[in-house]
């Protein structure tokens, strides 16, 4: 059996190297079209901004490493210009030479990934306007900057590649400025979530032009200005375009396979496409979201390398079956990480799914051990069947731990409220005994059993303030008097009992504190005394985050904070 790859990176080289392991005898041939066939894609912004030293190791595998260890035949440098079904033969071309010539193949794996979205706009083809998706991109941006020592910086898209690029500018000492065409970066998240993201840029002296697009782009004086919509521009030393990525599947259409969603390339849960003998995986391919079931886009590393196993499985017999994609990512933003998987609540809500969601601010371990910091979390369910839809957490260490439990009980099928029963590591350094995950499936517990109404960020500026309501906010004294939200009135959480009576038991209760733990003890006191109360989903901190991206925006107070 031949099997012919055209592609390497993640799933390509994944696929080569489970045939080889599953048949020895297989006669495997992978063909890249650039000069390195299998390289730490997301690794790429940290060469640039000198994380990472050494040119060598973002390179996984060389065609001469592939062949000492898997006798696997790697040509790089050498595309694949058409797909002859009929015949079984692929035409490529050497690059370098310009040979060209007919291989055939028994079994055909398409991993041709994705390109970079370049808009057709004026002056994009200046030599100072970057993409990043290659090796070769990573050199050509790299040798740039030592060469011409640039001290500004345009990044256009708020993506993984865009944020990843505009830290390590911004490490390297240049200001960073982000374009990002929607409301708000990171579309992995909601817009509450993304306000952590878009402050923690900000901190860093990273400027963030939302609901921003380029018009067009001129070369002026030794710059590169970005022209706006708004008849604007901006002046920089070099432009990273990170406007997203499109299906690079151009061979797949021109052979006749079935395609879907912006062109990518259909396949069954087997990775097989419309003809029986052509597997195809990684960026250029359409799944099924593993929440919805509707087809779906998801560039990621991770699904690549697990698609082009399930490839090779089945053309060695193997029954292999590829069960969907989360979107399971994380990023790091400085000091910061943010993590997501499966729905954000506006992407529940727009498959028209009935669904809540919880925002709780644990620590990250113990408190009493040394270095604790906050995380926020968000858990996306559905009402009624409690199933999880999806999650977020933004903090520092333990995010991404969080974030991958939630992930599993996601595709174990698990009820949200389970999450409490969970049976997690603990040691005061790593965990509290009441894990953060263990946490989340309380509060939805209470919540599904009646013991805790709450209301959310979006609630608090349509509340009335004619004395209809009552708004308590239980943090200290202290608390209290640095910032808190415009008509709430303290009462600490401790002196409650003893206070009741300076409420009117007929007027509802809206309740917050800092994180939504003495919120939530305080509605338990109120509900015991017949109030009728509300715990404020994600407390304060979340609430000032919120209004603070706000003020960015709008440069107001919203929210009626007062400070």
């Amino acid at each position: 059996m031949k099997v012919v790859i055209v592609g390497g990176v993640a799933g390509g080289a994944s696929a080569a190297a489970r045939l080889r392991r599953l048949d020895e005898g297989a006669e495997i041939v992978i063909f890249e079209r650039t000069g390195f066939v299998s390289y730490a894609n997301c690794g790429l912004p940290y060469f640039i901004g000198g994380v990472i030293q050494d040119r060598s190791e973002l390179l996984l595998k060389t065609p001469e490493s592939f062949w000492s260890r898997f006798h696997i035949t790697v040509k790089v440098s050498t595309e694949v210009l058409s797909v002859n079904r009929a015949a079984k033969t692929v035409t490529v071309k050497n690059l370098i030479t310009g040979e060209e010539w007919a291989e055939p193949y028994d079994k055909l794996i398409l991993s041709p990934g994705a390109k970079a979205v370049l808009p057709p706009l004026p002056g994009i083809d200046s030599d100072r306007i970057f993409t990043l998706r290659t090796v070769e991109d990573t050199f050509r941006i790299h040798d740039f900057i030592a060469a011409n020592q640039p001290k500004s910086a345009v990044v256009i898209g708020g993506g993984f590649i865009g944020l990843e690029m505009a830290e390590n500018l911004s490490d390297k000492g240049l200001a960073v400025t982000i374009l990002e065409l929607q409301s708000q970066l990171m579309t992995t998240f909601d817009s509450d979530m993304a306000s952590f993201i878009h402050n923690r840029l900000r901190q860093a002296g990273i400027a963030l032009r939302l609901n921003t697009g380029a018009a067009g782009f001129e070369d002026r004086d030794g710059k590169i200005v970005t022209l706006l919509k708004d008849n604007t521009g901006i002046a920089a030393d070099m432009v990273i375009m990170a406007a997203g990525v499109a299906p690079d599947s151009s061979l797949a259409v021109n052979a006749g396979l079935k395609t879907g969603i912006r062109g990518s390339i259909c396949v069954d849960d087997h990775m097989r496409t419309s003809d029986e003998d052509i597997y195809a995986v990684g960026d250029a391919v359409q799944v099924k979201h593993f929440v919805t079931g509707a087809d779906a886009l998801i560039s990621l590393a991770g699904p690549a390398n697990k698609q082009g196993r399930i490839a090779a499985d089945n053309i060695c017999g193997i029954d292999s079956t590829y069960s969907g994609s989360l979107g399971s990512s994380v990023i790091k933003i400085f000091d910061m990480t943010a993590a997501s998987t499966g729905l954000t609540e506006r992407a529940a809500r727009a498959a028209g799914l009935d669904c809540e969601s919880v925002v709780l601010g644990p620590m990250s371990h113990a408190v009493y051990y040394p270095g604790a910091k906050a995380l926020t979390m968000k858990v996306v369910f559905e009402r009624g069947t409690l199933r999880i839809l999806g999650a977020q957490i933004i903090g520092a260490e333990g995010a991404d731990k969080r974030l991958d439990v939630i992930a599993t009980a996601i595709q174990a099928e698990m009820k949200a409220d389970r999450l409490k029963n969970l049976d997690l590591a603990y040691a005061p350094p790593y965990s509290s005994a009441k894990d953060p995950v263990n946490m989340a499936g309380f509060i939805i517990e209470n919540i599904s059993k009646g013991l805790m109404k709450q209301y959310h960020a979006e609630d608090v500026d349509s509340l009335p303030r004619d004395g209809s309501v009552t708004l308590l906010d239980t943090r200290t004294v202290e608390e209290y008097g640095r910032s808190h939200a415009d008509g709430y009135i303290n009462i600490p959480l401790d002196e409650l009992r003893e206070r009741l009576s300076e409420m009117d038991k007929t007027k509802p209760v809206y309740v917050m504190c800092h994180s939504g733990l003495r919120s939530y003890i305080a509605c338990r006191i109120l509900s015991e005394n017949g109030y009728d109360s509300y715990n404020f989903s994600g407390g304060y901190r979340f609430y000032e985050s919120v209004c603070n991206e706000k003020l960015a925006n709008d440069n107001l107070y919203p929210c009626g904070m007062e400070k």
